[in-house]
């Protein structure tokens, strides 16, 4: 008798509920004071600036998690609108004034939110440490993410930021003839006898 091991239910679940590649942004690549909007394709920025190490980033107090470049909040709430659904928002936060996230809808109804554990993290503050990370996420879809701070702007720098598109959660329709049909292999294996475990 053949030892089989049987897969069954939970790996069918982990296709059907497979989520899409996260995407993850490392302001690298733009000089120093860069204005943000429409570089990144899916992602439309407003309110933010590019800081670089040496430049016009303080990397002592405000050190970024990766790289040279951090963006930060310019004139106001940074916010970021996405051209289609995410379920999920992180970044690394360095801040010198406590920092609310939140994420709306298409309907511009707020569905979620997150705030930072201290009221400053700097590197000089006494409290945190820099490169908290926040996040936050809603299955139904976040279509933007604001970010709240100072109102004036230049009280935080977010790096490594991070979203997962929004997918379904049921297979391409040529899909699900291809996994029954591997189930109905393996069920017809144990009716021969074969221990499936």
């Amino acid at each position: 008798m053949r030892h089989i091991p049987f897969i069954g239910i939970p790996f069918l679940w982990t296709i059907l509920a497979m989520p899409a590649g996260a995407t993850t942004i490392d302001f690298e690549g733009f000089s120093d004071s860069t204005i943000l909007t429409n570089q990144y394709p899916t992602v439309l920025f407003s309110n933010a600036i590019i800081l670089t190490s040496g430049i016009s980033l303080n990397e002592l107090d405000f050190p970024p998690h990766s790289g040279v470049n951090v963006a930060s909040d310019n004139g106001g709430f940074l916010s970021m609108a996405f051209s289609g659904p995410i379920t999920s928002f992180s970044g690394y936060f360095t801040y010198a004034a406590p920092l609310t996230l939140m994420a709306f809808d298409n309907a511009n109804t707020q569905v979620a939110s997150a705030a930072s554990l201290f009221s400053a993290n700097y590197a000089s503050s006494g409290t945190g440490t820099p490169n908290e990370l926040i996040s936050l996420s809603f299955l139904g879809g976040i279509f933007k993410v604001t970010i709240e701070g100072d109102p004036g702007g230049s009280s935080f720098t977010i790096d490594d930021l991070s979203y997962a598109s929004k997918t379904a959660t049921t297979p391409e329709p040529a899909t699900l003839p291809l996994i029954l049909g591997g189930l109905a292999a393996l069920l017809a294996l144990k009716g021969r006898g074969c221990r499936i475990t």
